[in-house]
């Protein structure tokens, strides 16, 4: 849900508006990112900004083809932005998911202590 509430959030305050699928979107990087970030939660910071980027710009992509090619729904076009691929992605917001994943990572390692925390009472509690 965090991820599912930020995305389009984060849209809102940057360009004014969103649309619904990006609530889609956001759940599938934070669920992405929460698995990765803690399977691998050694990582140094430019790691986890690296990995970030690379998946939030994925599921951008994947998310840009069906919604915006496939069913011409045209929620977003960056083909005036350098560096773009297909009107899509673009380097510049590759770049800005990367800055974004590292206050993220941190996000999901700590829910992740929350989460076991909360499990151990309960386990507690039912012993």
């Amino acid at each position: 849900m965090i991820g599912g509430l930020s995305y389009p959030l984060l849209e809102l305050i940057w360009r004014g508006h969103t649309h619904w699928s990006m609530m889609i979107a956001g759940g599938i990087c934070m669920v992405l990112l929460f698995e990765i970030y803690n399977t691998y939660n050694n990582m140094n910071f430019f790691s986890r900004a690296l990995v970030g980027a690379f998946v939030i710009t994925t599921v951008e992509l994947a998310f840009g083809l069906v919604l915006n090619y496939r069913l011409k729904m045209d929620v977003w076009d960056y083909s005036d932005k350098r560096f773009n691929f297909m009107g899509q992605i673009c380097l510049m917001y590759t770049f800005l998911w990367g800055l974004l994943s590292i206050p993220v990572s941190v996000l999901c390692i700590r829910l992740k202590g929350l989460f076991e925390r909360v499990d151990l009472n309960r386990e507690s509690e039912t012993a």
